[in-house]
């Protein structure tokens, strides 16, 4: 474990906090801090300080109790909720999205994703690739990850990409990498504490088999001083002469410029004080908190009303510099017992949209970032006999807004059951294109060396959804 001595910052409450930041990491062996932020600086020319935020509904969001309702479906179809209108005319949303739909004119609304992996993480919602493609050289890429690569810089004060999410997409390591390396890992802070996200038994068996390589611990201690982070030469001097305990370890495999810029990003307080929460107005804290609920969760793994807070972590550290952010709300995986928890769910998401787009508009950022909400699939139409509704990878929901994309639009039609795509099916990888059109960025153009040297395009499909665009 590499620690750092001294405190180079105060938080906002004026005290001086020893212990200020953790990174989680489900790097692979040989995984350093240096590694996470090594970013070649490929793109002289950046088309778009653009950024985006990546939103995923973790277990799969139910369509037509969402964006998609069916009210003249059949009642084992149709479940509990009922539809309300939109400031969209002819519109209609669930009962349990009201903030959304008084606000539906400044988002696109996506009937008809098609294409799902059918795999149960966020791996495709976060490269818009399957799971087995290029599976032998570790898959395809995060687009954080390739953001890192095309433009990260090792002078940039804060990482090109950071990862929120927990439960599911984090065991599963979904803003993974892939063949460009551990270099390119984002940063994943540990918000166990801050935000907890209980995980099921048979997720904390796969997180312990992952290893002590998962957190990576960035605290302070005695081992070096604050005076010697002032001297990078004599830091990496000092760093040297540990070298051969930390990479016996498995958390170092070299030390090179890209320590510099590791030890300048965590060491600046930059990215800890965007993750610091009381250095926020207590109005907008508040703003961005949901209503207590009425009665205790439902469901362990289900996240409560501060889950919303993420979306405020997110527009904290888009404002810091960083270019993508993940963040996940969990769980949507309602096998059983569907109604009573999305009526604790939805709302909880429904608040969070709204504050944070409502947020970015009045800051004038809206339009320079992206927003994305979507799972990894869509649930079952007809309601099973635990009044649950399982996975269905035939056609699920997305919504887009702000970067500068033209909203106000549904796109896309389902059947009377919302089982089938009737009309305008997208796919993840043409929502993929648009959110790298928003960055002034072809994926089609954009090639990746893979470790056998062959050059990769970003994306080998889909197209930038003209209505948006």
């Amino acid at each position: 474990m590499l620690r750092l001595t001294g405190s180079t910052y105060r938080h906002c409450d004026g005290v001086s906090r020893r212990e200020f930041l953790t990174i989680g990491s489900l790097g692979f062996c040989g995984l350093t801090l240096a590694d996470v932020l090594r970013a070649e600086d490929a793109s002289t020319a950046r088309l778009s300080k653009r950024s985006i935020i990546n939103i995923h509904l973790d277990g799969g969001p139910p369509q037509m109790d969402m964006i998609d309702p069916k009210p003249l479906a059949p009642v084992e179809v149709r479940g509990e909720t009922v539809p309300i209108a939109t400031t969209l005319p002819g519109v209609h949303l669930s009962e349990l999205m009201p903030r959304v739909a008084s606000i539906a004119d400044r988002f696109a609304f996506i009937r008809s994703l098609v294409g799902s992996d059918g795999r149960h993480h966020a791996y495709q919602c976060q490269s818009g690739h399957r799971e087995r493609e290029l599976q032998s050289l570790g898959g395809h890429p995060a687009m954080g990850c390739v953001l890192s690569k095309l433009e990260g810089s090792p002078g940039d004060p804060s990482p090109t990409f950071v990862d929120l999410m927990q439960g599911r997409p984090l065991v599963r390591n979904s803003a993974r990498p892939g063949f460009l390396g551990p270099s390119y890992q984002p940063f994943r802070p540990d918000m166990s504490e801050m935000l907890p996200r209980e995980l099921e038994p048979g997720m904390q068996g796969e997180l312990k088999r992952l290893g002590g390589g998962h957190q990576l611990s960035l605290a302070l201690n005695e081992s070096l001083s604050v005076s010697r982070l002032d001297n990078r030469r004599e830091l990496l001097d000092g760093l040297d002469r540990i070298r051969r305990q930390v990479d016996a370890s498995g958390m170092m495999d070299a030390m090179d410029q890209f320590q510099q810029q590791a030890a300048g990003i965590l060491t600046s307080g930059r990215l800890a004080a965007a993750l610091d929460l009381g250095c926020e107005d207590p109005h907008t804290l508040a703003r961005y908190t949901a209503p207590r609920l009425n009665s205790p969760l439902i469901h362990y793994t289900s996240e409560g009303p501060n889950s919303t807070q993420k979306f405020l972590l997110a527009r904290r550290l888009i404002e810091a510099g960083v270019r993508v952010v993940s963040v996940s709300i969990s769980d949507f995986d309602m096998h059983r017992n569907t109604f009573p928890r999305l009526r604790q769910l939805v709302p909880t998401v429904d608040h969070g949209l709204h504050a944070l787009v409502t947020d970015l508009e009045e800051r004038g950022m809206l339009d320079d970032v992206t927003i994305v909400v979507w799972g990894e699939f869509g649930r079952t139409p007809k309601i099973n006999a635990n009044a649950g509704r399982d996975h269905w990878p035939r056609v699920g929901p997305a919504l887009l807004a702000g970067g500068g994309l033209n909203t106000g639009l549904v796109l896309g039609e389902t059947d009377r059951t919302a089982s089938s795509v009737i009309s305008r099916p997208i796919t993840y990888q043409d929502v993929f294109c648009t959110l790298y059109h928003t960055l002034g960025l072809d994926p089609h153009r954009l090639t990746l060396t893979d470790p056998q040297g062959r050059p990769q395009y970003v994306l080998d499909d889909g197209e930038p959804i003209r209505e948006l665009v």
